[in-house]
This record gives structure tokens, C-alpha cells and sequence, in this order.
């Protein structure tokens, strides 16, 4: 068979499905899936809207169904799907009544072995039920903390007869490594769903199919835990704080200069009000590109100025956090590097050492211990901590590249309101 691009509608609302989906097929589509989202989001009425506005195409609906197969195959195949998604981890029985519906209807059933250990066993049984097609799938949250689909992909190839779908994040660059591994349907969902121009993101993914070559893209990427400042350098602040579940914002700690982008992992320090000897001994300590961040308690008295500044941007530092209060704000503005205070006074205590370094501390109300990811913009600090950095970077480029998408349909004559159908998603009281 001729491979086939599977588009995934992994959406909450069927208006943008319908518009993702007219542009994808334009684009070269071959097959529409209603992804779970969806339909959990509007039901089979929104399976049945897309058989009815693009006939020809192939539906595939992914039900993720566990339980009842006979029953929810049914209640697919009637509404429009050609193919219908059972989970693999479920009981022979279930593939078995899902299959006798499927065969009653005149559909084909895909067996999706996400959260299966023994993926090549499975297959093998699987196909001797009788299912229609395999689905090698790396879930969203999988792919956060970089899982991939390519490595399973072709020892179930190579152990099975029956064609293999395979989705997990991929995107024009690595497509042709799925479709040289032995992937007969390629499933995608965010380097399309979440492109700026849909149509041709579709139709350059679906030149890297057919020419079996990757093609060079910056968005759609998910990175692995030796790129993380390259990760964080292109999300915001508020991208990383909805990664968090709007969590990880220093309060009231601010910018003393608009137009940074700060990143670098922490070197802590704890002082008290106006004594600024341990601050200084940490730039000495510091590694190049790290950002030393200080818990002085919110003080008032400077602890910070211009010659710490200039010590700190020579050492090649990537910026400072200071819970307390800086001076010299004149000259240090000149400088161009990057600093966030809560307080800036002209008053500077005395060098009394007191204070450590390195050890867990709280700055603007978050707990930041050294090697935690820092990053600093016009909105503030967030802290990501090292154990979840490269899924929360991971994580952040996610929300960006949504963000970015519903921004073009804004442009297109929409309004966030009536893009994201924010009333009825707003939670019920009462």
C-alpha cells in the first residue's frame, strides 16, 4: 500500500477541526482522524459532521476504547468512521466483539499498542485476532519527556504482516525515519494542527514522505535534556508557567531593564538584609552562564551594584535574581545585563559574610535550588526545576506553538473568545 498521512484532530472544538481539516486535505492529507479529544469534546455528532463534509476521505476515529467493543464500534462505524481505534492492552474479548461489530458495519479496526511492554508479542496476537492495523504510538505526554516511536517501530514490523501506523511527535525532519523504518500510515498531529499555514505544512510533510527525506524545521520538536537552553530560549515566561499549571513565577521580582531573555541554571545564595559578601563570593564561584540567584528575605539594603555588575558580566554569567535590593541603577542600565530585583536603594549595608551558597533557598516566594533552569524576561522569572526541565521545556514549546496557531486564526477574522469558544469551557458553579 501506498503510505499513507493520517492527519490527528487532537482538538476541543469542531470548528477549528473542520477549518484544520479542509486546509490539510488541500495540503495532501490522506486520511482524517477525530482524535480523542474531540470526541470526548463533542461526541459522534462531530464525526458524523466530518464524514458529511469530506465523504471521500478515509475517518478514522480514535476511540481509545478499553471496554464494550462491540458497543463502541458500533456507535463509530454508524456516525461515519471507516477506522475505528481499540487499545491493544484490551482483553482479547473486547478485540474480539470490537472486530465481529466492525466486520457487521464495514469497518477496520486499528489496534493502538500505547502502554503495552511487550509491543512485538502483542502485535503478534493481535494480528491473529484479526485486526486491520497496528498503531506504534508514543503519547503527548510520553514525548515530553523524549520518548520515540522509531525504535519499537521496526522490530514490530519485522514480526508482523498486517500494516503498521506510527505516531509520537513526528514532524518533516523526522518523518523519513518512520517511513524508512517500515511505517505504512504516518500519523501527525501538532506539526500540522498547530501551523501557522496548515496546507503547506501538510504538503511539505507529505513531500518528506514520499521522497523519503527529511526536511529542516524549527517548530514541532521536541528536545532532549542537552539542549535545554537552547529549549528555553525560545519559549517565554508565560509559556514555562503554563507548563507549570500556572506555577513557577517569582512574585514581585522585576526586570530592572526591559528586553532580556535570561536562561542559565542557578547557583543559590542566602544572605541577610544589606550584606552582600556571600553574592560576591559566588560570582567567583560561579560557572560561565549560570545565573547566581539570591534570597535576601526581601530586604530593603543594597546587596548588589554596579562593580558586582561589572564582576559578573566579565566572568560571562548569564544574568543575576535578587530577592532584596540593588543600587548604582544608572550605570548598571548601561551595561546590558540582565537583572531582576524586587527593591532597588541607594543604602548598602556592610560585608559581614553571613549567608551560604549553593543551598536550597526561596526567592520570590519559589523554592530554587542550584541547577534549577532560570529564566528571565520583560514578564518576570520562572524556575524550572532540573528533575522536570526537559519535559517543562518540552512543554512550553507546546504551549507556544498552540498559542501561535489560534493567533493566526484571530488574524483571519476570529477573536480569542470565539476561537477557543471560551464560554463553554468556562467551569460551571452551582
Amino acid at each position: 500500500m501506498k503510505i499513507i498521512l493520517q492527519v490527528a484532530l487532537d482538538l476541543l472544538n469542531e470548528h477549528r477541526a473542520l477549518a484544520i481539516a479542509k486546509d490539510s486535505i488541500e495540503g495532501g492529507a490522506d486520511w482524517l482522524e477525530v482524535g480523542t479529544p474531540l470526541i470526548k469534546s463533542e461526541g459522534m455528532k462531530v464525526v458524523r459532521k466530518l464524514k458529511e463534509t469530506f465523504p471521500k476521505k478515509t475517518l478514522v476515529a480514535d476511540m481509545k476504547t478499553m471496554d464494550t467493543g462491540a458497543f463502541e464500534t458500533e456507535m463509530a462505524a454508524k456516525a461515519g468512521a471507516d477506522v475505528v481505534c481499540i487499545l491493544a492492552a484490551s482483553d482479547d474479548i473486547t478485540i474480539i466483539d470490537a472486530l465481529k461489530s466492525a466486520r457487521k458495519y464495514g469497518t477496520k479496526i486499528m489496534a493502538d499498542l500505547i502502554g503495552v511492554d511487550d509491543k512485538v508479542n502483542r502485535a503478534k496476537e493481535l494480528e491473529t485476532l484479526g485486526v486491520d492495523y497496528l498503531c506504534i504510538h508514543v503519547g503527548i505526554d510520553e514525548q515530553m519527556i523524549g520518548k520515540k516511536p522509531v525504535g519499537i517501530l521496526s522490530s514490530v514490523v519485522n514480526n508482523t504482516n498486517i500494516p503498521i501506523a506510527v505516531a509520537g511527535g513526528i514532524n518533516s525532519e523526522t518523518v523519513a525515519d518512520v517511513v524508512n523504518a517500515g511505517a505504512s500510515i504516518v500519523i501527525v498531529g501538532g506539526a500540522i494542527t498547530k501551523a501557522k499555514d496548515v496546507t503547506k505544512a501538510t504538503n511539505q510533510l507529505k513531500r518528506a514522505i514520499i521522497e523519503k527525506k527529511s526536511i529542516k524545521t524549527d517548530l514541532f520538536k521536541k528536545y532532549d535534556k542537552t539542549e535545554l537552553k537552547k529549549a528555553f530560549s525560545l519559549v517565554s515566561t508565560p509559556n514555562i508557567s503554563d507548563a507549570l499549571h500556572k506555577q513557577g513565577a517569582m512574585h514581585e521580582i522585576r526586570p530592572i531593564k526591559l528586553g532580556f531573555h535570561m536562561v542559565g541554571r542557578a547557583l543559590t545564595v542566602r544572605t541577610m538584609d544589606g550584606d552582600w559578601a556571600k553574592p560576591i563570593e559566588a560570582i567567583d564561584k560561579a560557572e560561565k552562564g549560570e545565573v547566581i540567584v539570591v534570597d535576601v528575605n526581601g530586604g530593603n539594603t543594597a546587596i548588589w551594584g554596579e562593580l558586582a555588575t561589572w564582576s559578573a558580566k566579565l566572568k560571562g554569567l548569564a544574568g543575576v535574581v535578587i530577592d532584596g535590593a540593588i543600587r548604582d541603577l544608572d550605570d548598571i542600565v548601561k551595561m546590558d545585563f540582565p537583572i531582576f530585583s524586587r527593591h532597588i536603594s541607594s543604602n548598602a549595608g556592610e560585608p559581614k559574610g553571613l549567608g551560604e551558597i549553593g543551598t536550597e533557598i526561596t526567592c520570590g516566594n519559589q523554592t530554587v535550588k542550584t541547577g534549577d533552569w532560570i529564566i528571565g524576561d520583560d514578564s518576570g522569572v520562572v524556575v524550572a526545576p532540573q528533575e522536570i526541565a526537559q519535559e517543562i521545556a518540552n512543554r512550553a514549546l507546546d504551549v507556544k506553538e498552540h498559542e501561535n496557531r489560534i493567533r493566526e486564526e484571530i488574524k483571519s477574522g476570529g477573536s480569542l473568545g470565539t476561537v477557543v469558544k471560551v464560554k463553554k469551557w468556562e467551569k460551571k458553579i452551582g
